[in-house]
């Protein structure tokens, strides 16, 4: 069987080389913010570590601004950027880790306030591949990866760009209000624009091209066939240039083709062109953002800029970087490599040419052009007609090797029974292999169900996702004095945010150093649990929004911390009023009913609105909470999990929960429902009547199950034995409503599912309670001893 799978690798790769398409270097590796709200040009570049400094951690972004200041970006020294671009006061930056399904993006915005320049990052994608990026002037756009293709995303407006769903795009170019991809349409590819721009959109060319390469400015687009021709729509200013071109620069009004010959050329406002002192000069990638150009010189790969009078002034006069990427590092090429380009990247990469127009020129080239821009002529120069008809051969034949091979193997594999395996996505960081052990299971598969959670919050508004070191000062570096609990997947801390003056709960997961190996089989697995309750509890609330359910604020998350950040609950559990407060808010009946009457119809919108429906699986007294009013909320979702589809079906999995109150069917035949939330609130009902824990020692020290207990003695109509001594005997207009409550509890716990009532009747069962025992309105004050909340 392997050497059938052999054999299909190579010839995919023998039939991907024979297909390769004549690339252009996009100078995704540099990028160009230019604001007017600060007066400042920041300019970045990517540029991979020399090999003799892999060990050291810092990141391979690095930034400059113009005129100088003390802009500072938060880097994390750990993340390695795949691509990099700009806009109107942002800066954008791509991870796309090699052997992986996702990609994340994220953009650090500047702000002038009291004459200082603030940064402040966000993560606005985290989801399937991202091919390519662009950015307007105040969004980026990317190539995701989807079922039929790439399709265009735009940020922070998802719905920028309205392009059909069933077209697929090869590039992508973005401006003021627009962006326009190319795309197939079976005879040939053309180019279609999406976005409020009139200027652009609309006026795209009508015949459609050959086009290899787009590209945008302010309010114009140009696109290059792939004879090396010309074309451009909007508000284009000036005459363009004639010739035959590899690549271009776009900015307001401006713009710059770079040529075959690897000179550029410039055109637009007031007769713009390219300074006297860099003419002649060749260049490999060329990039701009309105009036600032940039490129990489191709005799040693520094990188100047023009266009703005603050580079003319300069004392390097344009200079900007040394050793600066034209271009991505890959391990093939197939024009080949530019010269000496290995010594920027990482062996055994290089950066590729450029490829050549695919047509025979009417005029030779240039007959020494430089050996850095276009390479040897006969390999790289024209395609003759034996090349195409070899191409045609290959591509025909090839895919007929494909289709043979795919169906035997199909059928080979459904005789034999062959199992698909999921290509789980990679983390966020790469890690030093002499340094670090293989991931845990966990990682991948938990960046790969964050992709489509981490955009979203309560009821349909945005998450936050907040920077680790503001969680830090928080918290006082999470101190045990700041610890309020322990939850499903980690400890929980009290913290106030100062910015906000918004008092917090942050969970915290308790991260393991040690990773997935033979020895550390335990340590790995306990860490995949944590990662799935993490990521069920932001599954959960980020689509859930009820008054009787805990807030979710934000988040934070990568390779070392998962932190899930909620509204602050301060008048503490339910578990603690019960059990360890002396003195309580809820020290009368009528509040405990209403106290259970809330969390009643949370777990009721859990099991019956909330679409899917889900299952808590872990309700008990202490993930109860109380506001400073009293209000009681469910939370800790995180052994949640998404329910059946009726009241008649059930989950089969293996028992999860807190002892005393898991439900006994579930725990015996792994038979999960709704009713097993049901089970474990009736538990809680007991402890409301009694002031018993869940599990309790009897007078002579034995462990008790407070079902056991309290169950006979309400059956029997002797509740006043059993009731909590702390409180007050019920009043006769209480008393009613104490023993209907204690005859619903014992439904709720019968041993079977089918005989538990559903959460509405317990909702509407409490409503009568309360009516019935609520002679006075309800009154709850602050408690000044309860001074923490817990989110177990």
């Amino acid at each position: 069987m392997a050497f059938h799978y052999n054999l299909l690798f190579i010839s995919l790769f023998f039939c991907s080389f024979i297909l390769i398409l004549p690339n252009i270097n996009s100078l995704s590796t540099v990028s160009i913010s230019d604001s007017s709200d600060f007066n400042q040009t920041l300019i970045c570049i990517l540029q991979q570590q020399p090999q003799s400094k892999q060990k050291q951690k810092h990141s391979n972004l690095n930034c400059t601004s113009f005129p100088p200041s003390t802009i500072a970006l938060d880097v994390n020294p750990n993340v390695s950027y795949s691509q990099i671009v700009g806009g109107n006061g942002f800066l954008c930056a791509l991870t796309s880790l090699s052997n992986s399904s996702n990609s994340i993006l994220g953009c650090w915005r500047f702000s002038n306030s009291s004459n200082s320049t603030t940064v402040l990052f966000k993560r606005i994608y985290h989801g399937p591949f991202i091919e390519d990026i662009d950015g307007g002037n105040s969004q980026v756009c990317g190539l995701v990866n989807a079922k039929n293709g790439f399709r265009i995303e735009c940020w922070p407006w998802k719905s920028f760009s309205s392009f059909n769903s069933s077209l697929s795009f090869s590039s992508i170019a973005a401006g003021d209000n627009f962006v326009c991809g190319i795309t197939e349409n079976g005879k040939g590819n053309f180019v279609t624009c999406g976005g409020s721009n009139k200027e652009v959109v609309g006026n795209e060319p009508k015949n459609g091209g050959n086009y290899s390469v787009i590209e945008a400015g302010s309010n114009h687009v140009c696109v290059i066939s792939s004879d090396g021709g010309l074309d451009c729509w909007g508000d284009v200013v000036g005459e363009k240039p004639k010739g035959r071109f590899i690549g271009l620069a776009l900015g307001e009004k401006r713009s710059c083709a770079l040529g075959y010959d690897g000179l550029v050329e410039c055109w637009g406002l007031n007769g713009f062109t390219m300074p006297l002192r860099l003419k002649g000069t060749f260049f490999e990638s060329i990039v701009a953002k309105k009036s600032v150009f940039c490129g990489v010189l191709a005799s040693n790969y520094s990188l100047i800029c023009w266009g703005n009078e603050v580079f003319e002034e300069s004392k390097n006069a344009f200079k900007v970087f040394d050793n600066v990427l034209p271009g991505p590092c890959k391990s093939r090429c197939p024009c080949g490599p530019l010269s000496d380009s290995a010594k920027l990247c990482v062996s055994p990469g290089v950066i590729c040419k450029a490829c050549s127009p695919l047509v025979e020129f009417s005029s030779s080239p240039p007959l020494n052009p430089p050996s850095t821009v276009v390479g040897n002529s006969s390999k790289s120069g024209t395609w003759s007609g034996k090349m195409v008809a070899f191409l045609v051969i290959g591509c025909v034949g090839c895919s007929s090797l494909l289709l043979v091979l795919s169906c035997y193997l199909y059928k080979h594999c459904k005789d034999l029974g062959c199992k698909s395996r999921v290509h789980d996505s990679g983390r966020l960081d790469d890690h030093d292999p002499e340094t670090e052990l293989d991931p845990p299971r966990g990682i991948p598969v938990l960046e790969k169900r964050l992709s489509h959670v981490i955009s979203m919050g309560n009821g349909g508004t945005l998450l936050q996702e907040f920077s680790l070191q503001k969680l830090i000062q928080a918290t006082n570096n999470f101190s045990e004095d700041n610890k309020i609990g322990v939850g499903s997947f980690g400890s929980v801390y009290h913290g106030k945010l100062e910015e906000e003056g918004l008092e917090v709960a942050i969970k915290r997961a308790e991260m393991s150093s040690t990773l997935m190996s033979s020895a550390h089989f335990g340590v790995a697995r306990r860490q995949e649990d944590q990662d799935n309750a993490f990521v069920n509890e932001l599954e959960s609330l980020s689509r859930l929004h009820h008054k009787n359910l805990v807030k979710l604020l934000g988040f934070y998350e990568d390779k070392y911390e998962r932190i899930l950040v909620y509204e602050y609950m301060n008048n503490g559990s339910l578990n603690e009023h019960l059990h360890k407060f002396q003195t309580s808010n809820i020290m009368s009946w009528r509040v405990r009913i209403k106290v259970a009457l809330d969390a009643a119809r949370g777990i009721e919108y859990l099991h019956r609105y909330a679409t899917p429906s889900i299952i808590h699986r872990d309700i008990k007294s202490s993930n109860i909470l109380l506001d400073s009013k009293c209000v009681a909320k469910v939370s800790d979702f995180g052994l949640s999990l998404i329910g059946p589809e009726d009241e008649q079906s059930h989950l089969s999995l293996l028992g999860a929960g807190t002892v005393g109150y898991m439900d006994p069917e579930y725990y015996r035949l792994q038979h999960l429902t709704t009713k097993s939330d049901v089970y474990s609130f009736g538990v809680v009902l007991l402890e409301l009547l009694s002031g018993y824990k869940a599990i309790h020692k009897n007078e002579n020290g034995v462990p008790r199950n407070v079902v056991d207990f309290i169950v006979p003695f309400i059956v029997q109509d002797e509740i006043h034995r059993v009731l909590d001594p702390k409180l007050p005997p019920p009043t006769p207009f209480e008393i009613e409503g104490v023993a209907f409550v204690g005859y619903l509890a014992c439904d709720c716990v019968r041993l079977e599912g089918r005989d538990r009532p559903n959460m509405s009747h317990v909702v509407s069962s409490l409503e009568k309670a309360l009516e019935a025992c609520l002679a006075e309105p309800i009154l709850c004050g602050s408690n000044s001893t309860t001074t923490v909340s817990s989110y177990e």
